[in-house]
């Protein structure tokens, strides 16, 4: 029952002995490579940048002609004396 044809293995049994071989290493080597590359990439992509601060959007806003001086000192001045008290 072990040998079909005879006493050897034949034509299609080599092929499919070969492919599953070539198939095993590829797919071992792609994993290996795969986890090398996640192992050594600098972990900075990960972090987001910084949203802009309150300030430095309210500096952008005389600079785009949004505002003028009175209003940007009025604004930097709520700013920094905080939230009203109830």
């Amino acid at each position: 029952m072990v040998f079909w044809y005879g006493h050897g293995v034949g034509g299609w049994g080599w092929f499919a002995m070969s492919a599953g071989v070539i198939l095993f290493w590829a797919l071992t080597i792609a994993v290996l490579v795969l986890l090398v590359r996640a192992l050594r990439r600098p972990q900075d992509h990960r972090h987001l940048p910084a949203p802009p601060s309150a300030e430095d959007i309210l500096r952008e806003r005389p600079a785009r002609g949004e505002i003028d001086e009175d209003d940007y000192r009025r604004r930097l001045n709520t700013l920094h004396a905080g939230p009203p008290r109830t």
